[in-house]
C-alpha cells in the first residue's frame, strides 16, 4: 500500500525527476515481490487456487505492467491475442510471466523485440517468451534456475537471482514446467508449459 500511494503521487505530474523515481520504486516493489514470493514458495504456504482462465487476460496483465520499460528502451513487443483456456493460479502465473518479461527487457539492447506467443497442445498450452537479447550460454542455460544464481556478464544489471528459481518451482507445483534455448549475441526463449486439463493436483 505504501508503495502504491508514492506511485499515484508520482504519477499526477509527468516530470524527468517522477519517471527516475517511479523506476527506482518499480524495482523496489519488484524485490518486495520476490522476498515475499520466495518466503511464502519455501514455507509452502503458496495458497495455490488452480481454475480455468482465459490467458490473453493473465498474459495482458504481465505487459501492460512493463509497457513503461518497454517506451523507454525503445523495445519492441509483438503478440497476437489468444482465445486459449488455461488451468492455473491467475496471481502466480502472473508473477512466473512478469519475471520472464522483466528479464527480457533488463537483458534486451534498447531497440530490440520481445515476442510473446501462445500454442496449444494435446495435454499441454505453451507460452513462449522470447527475445533478442545478449543469450545464455549453453553451460549456463541449467544453473539459471539455481537460488541467487547470476552469471559474471549480468552482474551490473539490478538483480538478486531468484525471480526464475521461483518461477520453475511454481510452475512445478502445478504440473507444468519451464524449458529455454537460447544463443549468446542472439536471444533467447523461456517456453512455459501448464496442463489443459483437470489435473489430480487441481481437484485436490
Amino acid at each position: 500500500t505504501p508503495i502504491a500511494v508514492m506511485r499515484m503521487i508520482l504519477q499526477e505530474e509527468d516530470t524527468r525527476q517522477n519517471r527516475e523515481l517511479l523506476a527506482e520504486l518499480f524495482r523496489i516493489e519488484q524485490y518486495a515481490e520476490m522476498a515475499l514470493s520466495y518466503i511464502r514458495l519455501e514455507s509452502r504456504e503458496s495458497d495455490f487456487v488452480i481454475k480455468e482462465y482465459n490467458l490473453d487476460d493473465i498474459i495482458r496483465q504481465a505487459i501492460h505492467r512493463y509497457a513503461p520499460q518497454f517506451i523507454r528502451r525503445k523495445l519492441r513487443l509483438v503478440y497476437e491475442p489468444t482465445e486459449v483456456k488455461v488451468l492455473t493460479d491467475e496471481k502466480w502465473l502472473l508473477f512466473i510471466l512478469e519475471q520472464i518479461i522483466s528479464n527480457a527487457v533488463k537483458y534486451t539492447p534498447e531497440g530490440g523485440q520481445i515476442r510473446v506467443s501462445v500454442e496449444s497442445w494435446e495435454m499441454y498450452v505453451k507460452i513462449d517468451i522470447t527475445d533478442t537479447g545478449i543469450g545464455i550460454s549453453e553451460q549456463h542455460q541449467g544453473a539459471i534456475f539455481k537460488r541467487f544464481y547470476r552469471e559474471d556478464i549480468v552482474h551490473d544489471v539490478d538483480g538478486i537471482g531468484i525471480g526464475l528459481y521461483l518461477a520453475r518451482e511454481i510452475v512445478t507445483l502445478q504440473g507444468g514446467y519451464i524449458r529455454v534455448t537460447s544463443e549468446v549475441g542472439k536471444g533467447s526463449t523461456f517456453s512455459v508449459f501448464l496442463l489443459r486439463e483437470q489435473s489430480k493436483y487441481a481437484e485436490e
